[in-house]
């Protein structure tokens, strides 16, 4: 099971695209993207998921960009019956990323890295039981309040490409 956030390629000078997707149970497709509304390469920014058994929010900046709700009543898979891990990884998808694949790959500026900077996993121990040994202090302040939801709004009117939800 993954749940991505996807940099895509892009021109020099064109927004940046950000993809992101939930893949479970063998379904995939559950896409959204969006063009950022700042140059991620210029500095550093916060991407976090809230994953909760009754949604994922997704959320830049803590500017959220997307909910995909649990709607397994109605048979819409959702990660919750396998363990997951955190991965971060570099890859050429130059066949689909960039703009469609009409873009490839420049390897004449190789290698390509990425920055992280104060990286932080917090499991939601009242979410998932079996991580309460953990102790870990969590931020249950993570429902969208109505200042989120207008946020979520704006981002989606203004920057969203495509929803294939």
């Amino acid at each position: 099971d993954e749940i991505d956030f996807e940099f895509l390629g892009n021109l020099s000078g064109d927004p940046y695209i950000l993809h992101t997707n939930v893949f479970t149970q063998g379904k995939g497709n559950i896409e959204q993207q969006f063009y950022l509304w700042f140059d991620p390469t210029k500095n550093f920014h916060t991407y976090s998921i809230i994953w909760k058994p009754q949604h994922i929010i997704f959320l830049v900046d803590k500017i959220p960009i997307r909910v995909f709700k649990n709607a397994e009543s109605i048979g819409v898979p959702f990660p919750k019956k396998q363990p997951m891990r955190i991965y971060s990884s570099l890859w050429n998808a130059d066949d689909w990323a960039t703009r469609g694949g009409l873009v490839k790959t420049d390897w004449t500026k190789a290698p390509f890295t990425a920055y992280y900077r104060n990286f932080n996993a917090v499991p939601c121990t009242s979410c998932w039981p079996k991580y309460k040994s953990l102790s870990l202090q969590t931020n249950n302040n993570d429902e969208l309040d109505a200042n989120s939801r207008r946020r979520l709004r704006w981002v989606q009117k203004y920057f969203m490409i495509y929803n294939y939800c």
